[in-house]
């Protein structure tokens, strides 16, 4: 599937995050999104190590990939968890189209990228706010993703760090031909700042789950970030 993911990050994605969709009605807010043109699904791992809270796994993964790949989507999975080497297998297994681990979490990075693109996944390589640039500038060529966490990770609703942007211009030189991602107090409002700054993948989760209509909340932060 990382053909299909490929494609779809070639242009800029809004992606919805599920870790902020109410679990009783998943399959119906991700139809709600998908009919709205959503072909990203973000999909948040914790483990209540990594950072406090613990959420969802393969078995949530499996349950709604052939859902998204019906309908033309993708699933890309951010790992937020110790060890994410001892893990990439099963969500593989489980449907992922990309994943991502954190930088912070392995001394193994460029060994985990590798894996993960064995497994027939699009690699991607994560770091938190106070995490410098400079530590993903060897993974040059080994990541297709690095994402650029706009917040301290662990809790969705938190306001964009106001210094992101600046941070994703420091980023954007050293990556290659990979796309950054921002994850963390993506909305209409903000998206259009770290847009500008060289980001094409954009995470949004209570931004458009925690709206009264999800799918509108999905097409306003579209049409801010200039994405398809």
């Amino acid at each position: 599937m990382s053909e299909r993911m490929g494609e779809l990050i070639a242009s800029p994605r809004v992606a919805p995050s599920i870790l902020s969709a109410d679990f009783a009605r998943l399959g119906t807010q991700l139809d709600e999104v998908m009919d709205a043109g959503a072909r990203v699904i973000h999909f948040d791992v914790m483990d209540g190590h990594f950072v406090p809270p613990i959420t969802i796994g393969p078995l949530v993964l499996s349950a709604i990939a052939d859902q998204v790949h019906d309908a033309g989507g993708a699933v890309d999975v951010h790992l937020m968890i110790e060890q994410p080497e001892r893990q990439i297998a099963e969500f593989a297994k489980a449907g992922a189209d990309s994943i991502t681990f954190h930088r912070e979490a392995t001394p193994h990075a460029n060994r985990v990228l590798t894996a993960i693109r064995e497994l027939g996944c699009l690699a991607g390589v994560a770091i938190n706010p106070a995490t410098p640039v400079e530590d993903v500038a060897g993974l040059r060529g080994y990541a297709d993703i690095v994402l650029n966490m706009t917040i301290n990770p662990g809790w969705g609703g938190q306001e964009m760090l106001p210094e992101s942007p600046a941070k994703i211009e420091r980023l954007a030189p050293l990556v290659g031909s990979a796309r950054i991602e921002v994850d963390g107090g993506i909305d209409a409002s903000t998206v259009g700042s770290v847009a500008q700054a060289g980001t094409s993948l954009f995470v949004a989760g209570s931004a458009v789950f925690g709206s009264d209509d999800p799918a509108a909340a999905y097409a306003e932060i579209v049409a801010a970030a200039g994405a398809a």
